[in-house]
C-alpha cells in the first residue's frame, strides 16, 4: 500500500489572498502532494491549509510553503482573534494509509530540523513527535503567544527543539509535529457575550474549569492538599474549546478542537453545547466546519439526527449529508459544499474510475447504445441489480413510517440500511466491469516484440481476464445476497408496495443470470483451468438458488394480488 500522509498547516495570514495564493503555490508546485483545501478566515487572521500526499513529497511541500510564509508575513503587525506565535503557526502531519503514527513522527521531526536549520525559526516539536510529555501540548507550548514568547524562548525549559533560541521578531516560532485526525470545529451562539462563551467551553471542553469558592469566575481557587488547584473536567472526552467573538459575523462562538472524532463526533459536541447553551439561556444557531472533515463523521451526523426523529437511516450517501448539514446548521454563515468539505471527495480524483454512475439516464443510455464494446451486459447486469435492490430499500423506507407501524421504524430501517450497502455495492460495479475489459484492451495492447514482451503480455493478458471474470462473479453474489432484502420486504413490508418488491426480485433474477453469462465467457479464455471450472461451478449453485428464491418471491406476490 503506497504511504500517504496529511498536512495541514496553519499560516497567520486570513486576508491578504495574494500572500495566501503565493504559500499555496509552493505546495501546489510539489510533485506527489494534492492540494485540498483552502481556509482563510478574516477575523482570526489565519488560514488553514490541507494537502495530501507522500511523506517526502509532503516534508518538501510543507518546507517550502514555510518558508513563503516567513518570508511574507510579518508577525510583529499581526492581529487576530486565535492564538498565534508564528507566521505558520503549527504543522501538524497526520498518518493517513499505510503508514504508522511512529513513522509519521519520524517525519515531523525531519520537517522540524530542516525548518530549524535551513530558516533559522525556532521548532517545538508537539504531539506524537514529542517525547517529553511536559511540553508536547499545543496549547501548553503556544501559551503566551508570539508577544510572550520573547521571555519564554529564554527559559531552560523551554528551549526550542530545533533551531535558534531566538524568538525571531519577524517570523516568530512554529510547532511542528505529527497527530491523529483532528476536527476544527466552531458552535455559534446567539450572543456577542465572549465571558458567556467562554463559560459553555468550560463547560463542555475535557479540561474545564478550575474550581472556585463561590463565584465560579471570581471565587478563590480551591487547591489540594499539595497547593495544586482542583479542576472540574468538562463533559467532552477528547475535546478542546474556547470562546470567542467573531467580529466578522457579529457573534460569539465556541471554538473547538475534536482531537479524537471516534470518541466525541461532531454530532455530538454539537448537542452538548447545545445543551450547556440552554442552561445558559443562549441559544446554538448553527456551526461551521474549519478545513476538512472524514465522509464517516458527515454520515455517522445523519444518521443520528435520523434516529432521534425516529426516522429510517437507510438512506442515500447525498441523503444523510444533506441531513447532517442542516441539523448541524453547517449552511448558516456560508454555503457547506461537500465536494469541497469532504476529505474522501477530494481524494477520488480519477474521475474515469466511476464515470457512468456519474452519467443521467439518457447518457447512459446512449452510450451503452453506442458502437463502443464497453459499457457492456456486465455493466449492465450491476447496473440493474442496482436498480432492483433500490426497490426493495424503497420498500423498508416506506415501511418505517407507515401509519400505524411508528414502533416498527428501526426494524425497517436496518432492512433499509442493508439495501443501501448492496446497492452502493453494485453501482460500484457498474463501471468496474467496464474498467475490468478495458484493462484486457490494454493488455492486448501491449508490445510483442521480443520473447519477454509476449511473455509479459501473455501474463499480463491472462490476469486481466481473471479480474474480468471475478468482477461479474461479485455482481451475481452480491445480487443473490440482495434478494434477502427484497424477500423480506415482499413478505413483512408495506403491503401497498409488494409489487415494487416483486420488480426488485425480477431485476436480481436477470442481474445473476446476465453476470453469470460474462463469467463464462471470459473463464473460457483463462489458462488456469482449476480457477475457471470452480469459479463456473460456484456460479451456478447461485444461478440456482436465485431462480428458486424469485419464484418463491412471486408465487408469493400473486397469491395476495389475485
Amino acid at each position: 500500500m503506497n504511504q500517504l500522509i496529511e498536512c495541514v498547516p496553519n499560516f497567520s495570514e486570513g486576508n491578504d489572498i495574494n500572500i495566501i495564493k503565493q504559500i499555496t503555490n509552493e505546495i501546489e508546485s510539489v510533485e506527489g502532494v494534492k492540494l485540498l483545501n483552502v481556509d482563510p478566515g478574516k477575523a482570526t487572521n489565519r488560514t488553514v491549509v490541507t494537502f495530501v500526499g507522500h511523506p517526502e513529497a509532503v516534508v518538501n511541500a510543507a518546507f517550502l510553503a514555510m518558508k513563503k510564509a516567513a518570508e511574507l508575513i510579518d508577525m510583529s503587525k499581526h492581529k487576530g482573534e486565535h492564538p498565534r506565535m508564528g507566521a505558520t503557526d503549527v504543522c501538524p502531519l497526520i498518518p493517513i494509509s499505510g503508514i504508522s503514527m511512529e513513522e509519521t513522527a519520524e517525519y515531523a521531526k525531519k520537517l522540524g530540523e530542516r525548518v530549524g536549520k535551513e530558516l533559522n525559526i525556532a521548532v517545538y516539536l508537539y504531539e506524537a513527535a514529542q517525547k517529553d510529555a511536559n511540553r508536547n501540548n499545543l496549547s501548553v507550548i503556544r501559551n503566551g503567544e508570539y508577544e510572550g514568547f520573547f521571555k519564554k524562548i529564554k527559559l531552560p525549559e523551554w528551549k526550542p527543539d530545533f533551531g535558534p533560541t531566538e524568538h525571531s521578531v519577524k517570523s516568530g516560532s512554529t510547532v511542528i509535529g505529527a497527530r491523529d485526525f483532528l476536527v476544527a470545529y466552531n458552535v455559534n451562539l446567539n450572543t456577542t457575550s465572549t465571558r458567556r462563551a467562554n463559560a459553555i467551553a468550560f463547560d463542555v471542553r475535557e479540561a474545564g474549569r478550575v474550581k472556585r469558592e463561590g463565584n465560579s469566575v471570581t471565587g478563590k481557587i480551591v487547591t489540594d492538599d499539595k497547593g495544586n488547584p482542583i479542576n472540574i473536567p468538562g463533559s467532552l472526552k477528547c475535546v478542546k474549546a474556547i470562546g470567542w467573538f467573531i467580529e466578522e459575523y457579529g457573534i460569539a462562538q465556541i471554538s473547538m478542537n475534536l482531537t479524537n472524532i471516534n470518541t466525541t463526533p461532531v454530532h455530538i459536541a454539537f448537542d452538548e453545547v447545545c445543551k450547556k447553551s440552554n442552561q445558559r439561556g443562549i441559544r446554538v444557531t448553527g456551526s461551521e466546519l474549519v478545513g476538512l472533515v472524514p465522509l464517516k463523521s458527515m454520515l455517522d451526523a445523519g444518521r443520528y439526527f435520523l434516529e432521534k426523529q425516529n426516522r429510517s437511516t437507510g438512506v442515500s450517501e447525498k441523503e444523510l449529508i444533506k441531513i447532517a448539514v442542516k441539523s448541524l446548521g453547517l449552511d448558516e454563515l456560508g454555503a457547506f459544499k461537500p465536494e469541497e468539505r469532504i476529505i474522501e471527495y477530494l481524494l477520488s480524483n480519477d474521475a474515469s474510475s466511476a464515470r457512468l454512475i456519474k452519467m443521467n439516464l439518457v447518457e447512459f443510455a446512449d452510450e451503452t447504445a453506442s458502437e463502443s464494446p464497453a459499457p457492456g451486459g456486465g455493466s449492465i447486469s450491476a447496473y440493474i441489480g442496482a436498480l432492483g435492490i433500490s426497490l426493495g430499500t424503497m420498500v423498508a423506507n416506506l415501511s418505517s413510517h407507515k401509519p400505524g407501524w411508528d414502533d416498527r421504524w428501526k426494524e425497517f430501517s436496518d432492512w433499509a440500511e442493508k439495501g443501501q450497502f448492496y446497492k452502493n455495492e453494485l453501482l460500484k460495479l457498474v463501471d468496474e466491469d467496464t474498467n475490468a475489459f478495458n484493462r484486457i484492451m490494454t493488455a492486448f495492447g501491449l508490445p510483442k516484440t521480443t520473447d519477454e514482451e509476449k511473455k509479459a503480455r501473455t501474463l499480463a493478458i491472462q490476469e486481466a481476464t481473471k479480474y474480468a471474470t471475478e468482477v461479474p462473479f461479485k455482481v451475481m453474489k452480491t445480487c443473490f445476497d440482495s434478494l434477502t432484502v427484497i424477500k423480506a420486504m415482499t413478505e413483512i413490508g408495506n403491503p401497498n408496495s409488494i409489487t415494487d418488491a416483486g420488480v426488485g426480485a425480477l431485476c436480481a433474477r436477470s442481474a445473476v443470470l446476465g453476470a453469470f453469462l460474462n463469467v463464462k465467457i471470459n473463464a473460457s479464455g483463462l489458462t488456469d483451468k482449476n480457477f475457471a471450472s470452480q469459479i463456473i461451478e460456484e456460479g451456478r449453485v447461485i444461478e440456482t438458488k436465485t431462480k428458486l428464491i424469485e419464484e418463491e418471491i412471486l408465487n408469493y406476490i400473486n397469491s395476495k394480488i389475485k
